[in-house]
């Protein structure tokens, strides 16, 4: 579906646990659609039960692109995803049908529907040495305040648990001068190739976090501690390696258990409070998009809640598509 030269796409973003995926699949269900990941560790083979990818019957059938196909071990860059899902987006919608972006990566969606574009920089491998020793001795606060006072926007964006983007920033503004912010904005000025519909599922807080420990009860039940324990096995030095997947929620909670040092009530504790406060993040990071689409409704029960988000998103699209065709 192309208007002027751009291709429309529909957005269903919004934090875990939120019901994005059932959306996206019922939304290319009626309007034929493929799915394009915007997760970034729904990416990594294996790691399925901490990622709660989608199964084949809750995919219905739907394609669904840039899941499922990187090692655990490997890393993947922001760069590296939007040219990947440029790729898919022109594939599904050269098939005639709707590129449907869905995901809770706020940095994935937003450089891919504003067209960010990521000048080549050189790594600095001394420098990341050096950050990754100072981050030690220091802690990871200390960087991020460090980046704050060269760079306080892309501080604002960043978690001390991302300590990957963190020393990235800092090395590309070591390497080039230039923040991160600052590049984002001039990559900005040229127009993006998408006219994106942004959705997202406004579920009340109280029952989001409801749904975020049940998620993690049943990820328990469908053998989580041995995925997180396999994981371990196969990454020895996991947290001294550069691979994205080591910030994945999921298993990093649960490794004082495999080690022996903590009861796995208190792990699974801390792991339900690890993707409520992860959750809170993603709410923070999309209340600050100003193209979004709120499917909120008063909340009765879960399955009618769901049935009006559907019927507005549906509602949003068909007339998206009316004006996109007016302007043709």
């Amino acid at each position: 579906m192309k208007d002027t030269g751009k291709i429309f796409t529909v957005v269903v973003c919004g934090p875990t646990a939120s019901g994005k995926t059932a959306l996206a699949v019922r939304i290319s269900e009626i309007f034929g659609g493929e799915i394009i990941g915007a997760d970034s560790m729904q990416i990594y083979k294996e790691m399925d039960i901490a990622t709660a990818k989608p199964t084949k019957e809750e995919l219905r059938g739907i394609k669904h692109h840039l899941i499922n196909f990187l090692e655990p071990h490997e890393s993947f860059s922001v760069a590296e995803y939007v040219e990947a899902a440029r790729i898919k987006i022109a594939e599904t919608a050269e098939r005639g049908n709707l590129p449907v972006i869905v995901g809770g990566t706020g940095l994935y969606i937003s450089s891919l529907v504003d067209n960010i574009c990521f000048p080549e920089i050189k790594a600095d491998a001394d420098f990341r040495f050096k950050m990754q020793e100072l981050k030690k001795q220091e802690g990871a606060e200390f960087l991020l305040e460090k980046l704050r006072e060269n760079d306080p926007e892309t501080a604002a964006e960043l978690h001390p648990n991302n300590i990957k983007r963190i020393i990235r920033a800092l090395e590309v503004f070591h390497v080039t001068g230039k923040t991160m912010s600052r590049l984002k904005h001039e990559s900005r000025l040229t127009p993006s190739p998408y006219e994106p519909l942004m959705l997202q599922i406004d579920l009340p807080r109280e029952r989001l976090y409801e749904r975020i420990n049940k998620r993690v009860d049943l990820m328990l039940e469908a053998g989580l501690v041995e995925e997180a324990r396999k994981y371990f096995d196969a990454l020895p030095n996991a947290f001294s390696a550069s691979a994205t997947s080591i910030q994945a929620i999921g298993y990093k909670e649960l490794l004082p258990y495999l080690k022996g040092e903590a009861e796995l009530f208190d792990c699974v504790d801390e792991l339900k409070k690890s993707t409520r406060n992860y959750a809170k993040r993603q709410l923070t990071w999309f209340k600050k998009e100003p193209r979004m689409h709120m499917l909120g409704t008063e909340y009765n029960d879960e399955s009618a809640f769901f049935e009006e988000a559907l019927r507005k998103a549906q509602s949003l699209i068909e007339e998206s598509i009316q004006k996109n065709c007016k302007r043709t």
